[in-house]
C-alpha cells in the first residue's frame, strides 16, 4: 500500500473540511516513533496534538486496556455504573488544584469537557454570561467555537453562534498585550457588552493551546481571581492541552497561588483512549440536577482504565520533573540557534510546554512562511512538528515525555540544522 495512492482514496472518501497535515498515513507506533504503511519512521513531536505524554502504547496502558477488554467494555455509566469510574474521580479529586471538597465527572472530548463546564457554571449561577479570550481555543462544537478566539479555519462559514459569549484580551508581552491590558478589556466588556453580575464564568487557557503556547502571568491569575471573587463570576481553567505533566506540574494551575473553581481536562488523560472530565469545588458540580450532565459514551470503561494507568505512569516514571527536565534542554538548544535564526522573534516555556515563534527579519512581521519551511526541513530529516499562533509563525513541542534520551538528542539535532538552513 502507497501513501500517494492512500491520499487519493482519502480525498474520495472524507470530506476537505476534516483537514489532514501528513501526506503519509500510520501503519505502527511505539512510544514517540511512527511507521508509515512505506516503512518510513518519523521522530513525533505531535503526539497526536498533546495527546500521547505518555507515548504510543505505553505497556502499562495496553495491558489495563486489555484487562478491561475481558470484563466488559460498555455498560453507559448512568445506567449501571463500575467501581473504575468512581475511583478515577476520586483520584483526580486528590490531585486537582482546587479549593476545598473536588467532584468530577466524565465525558469524552474536550470541547464536551468545556461544554460541560458552561451549563455546570450556569446551573451554579443562574447568569448566562461567558467571558473568554483571544487566541483561545476551546472546540468545535458550537459552543465551543463561539468560545475561540480564533476565526480561520475553526468558525469560517459557521455562524451565528450562541450568544452571551465575550472576548477579552490575553496578555501577550511580544504582541504588545500587558496583563493591565487585558483586565482593562474586561473593564470595556462590562461597560459596553455584559453586566458583571449577569457573568455565570471566565474561561482561560493557563497556557494558550493554538493561540501559541502563550504563558499566563502570575499577576494574570491573580487579578482573574480577584475579579471573580468580587463579581461571584466562576473562574474556569481549560487543561485540555496543558494537563498531566506537560508543563512540569499535573495541572498547569498548580504553578500559580490562585485556584480556579472549575478544570476540564482530555487529552493526555486516557494516553490515546477518548476520555475527558470536569473537576471543581462541590457544590458547585452539584448544581446541575440528575440527568443534567452524562453521555452515553461519558467515562467509558476501556478509557477509564486506560486514564488510571497514565496516573500511575506519571507518577512512577516521574514525568513531571522528566518534563521539566527536557523542556530546558530543549530551550537551550533553541537559545543556541539564535545566532544563526535571526528569524526567532521569542522563545517560550512551561516545563515541557515549548514554543518557538517566528518573524521575518527584514519586516518584524510574523513569518507563517518561515514556519512552514521549517516544519518542511524538520519532516524531511524524520521529524514531525506542529505549528500553531493566531498567524500560523508558531512552532510547538509536543514530543512524549516518555521520549528515550538518545532519540530526544537526535530530534534535537534535526532542529537545529531545520533552524540553521
Amino acid at each position: 500500500m502507497k501513501n500517494a495512492e492512500l491520499n487519493q482514496r482519502r480525498q474520495q472518501a472524507t470530506p476537505r473540511g476534516v483537514g489532514v497535515m501528513c501526506g503519509f498515513y500510520a501503519e505502527r507506533a511505539e512510544n514517540a516513533t511512527l511507521w508509515d504503511v512505506e516503512g518510513n519512521q518519523v521522530i513525533d513531536f505531535a503526539a497526536g496534538i498533546a495527546v500521547l505524554n505518555t507515548g504510543h502504547r505505553h505497556p502499562k496502558v495496553l495491558a489495563a486496556i486489555e484487562q478491561q477488554l475481558q470484563a466488559f467494555t460498555h455498560t453507559a455509566y448512568q445506567i449501571v455504573p463500575y467501581e473504575s469510574y468512581v475511583s478515577l474521580a476520586e483520584r483526580i479529586n486528590q490531585l486537582a488544584p482546587i479549593d476545598g471538597p473536588c467532584k468530577t465527572a466524565f465525558f469524552t472530548t474536550g470541547a464536551e469537557a468545556v461544554e460541560n463546564a458552561v451549563k455546570i457554571a450556569r446551573a451554579h449561577t443562574g447568569r448566562p454570561g461567558i467571558i473568554t479570550f483571544g487566541g483561545g481555543f476551546h472546540g468545535r462544537t458550537y459552543m465551543t467555537m463561539a468560545l475561540t478566539g480564533k476565526v480561520a479555519p475553526y468558525k469560517l462559514g459557521f455562524g451565528p453562534f450562541p450568544g452571551s459569549v465575550f472576548h477579552g484580551q490575553y496578555p501577550n508581552a511580544l504582541h504588545g498585550v500587558s496583563t493591565q491590558d487585558a483586565m482593562n478589556s474586561l473593564e470595556r466588556i462590562f461597560k459596553a457588552d455584559i453586566d458583571p453580575k449577569q457573568v455565570a464564568a471566565i474561561v482561560l487557557e493557563p497556557v494558550q493551546g493554538e493561540g501559541g503556547f502563550n504563558v499566563a502571568p502570575a499577576e494574570f491569575i491573580q487579578a482573574l481571581r480577584t475579579l471573580c471573587d468580587e463579581h461571584g463570576i466562576l473562574l474556569v481553567a481549560d487543561e485540555v492541552q496543558t494537563g498531566f505533566a506537560r508543563t512540569g506540574k499535573l495541572f498547569a494551575m498548580e504553578h500559580y497561588d490562585s485556584k480556579p473553581d472549575l478544570i476540564t481536562m482530555a487529552k493526555s488523560l486516557a494516553g490515546g483512549m477518548p476520555l475527558s472530565a470536569v473537576a471543581g469545588r462541590a457544590e458547585v458540580m452539584d448544581a446541575p440536577a440528575p440527568g443534567g450532565l452524562g453521555g452515553t459514551y461519558a467515562g467509558n470503561p476501556l478509557a477509564v482504565a486506560a486514564a488510571h494507568a497514565v496516573m500511575d505512569v506519571i507518577d512512577e516514571e516521574q514525568l513531571c520533573q522528566r518534563a521539566q527536565r527536557l523542556g530546558h534542554h530543549l530551550v537551550e538548544v533553541l537559545q543556541q540557534a539564535r545566532a544563526s535564526c535571526p528569524a526567532i522573534a521569542e522563545i517560550r516555556a512551561q516545563g515541557s510546554m515549548v514554543a518557538v515563534e517566528f518573524n521575518d527579519p527584514a519586516s518584524g512581521q510574523p513569518s507563517a512562511e518561515f514556519t512552514r519551511q521549517v516544519q518542511q526541513k524538520a519532516l524531511q530529516e524524520g521529524l514531525l512538528l506542529l505549528s500553531c499562533g493566531v498567524h500560523g509563525n508558531v512552532i510547538r513541542f509536543l514530543y512524549p515525555l516518555t521520549i528515550p534520551e538518545e532519540q530526544f538528542t537526535e530530534a534535537l539535532g534535526i532542529l537545529s540544522r531545520a533552524l540553521a538552513e
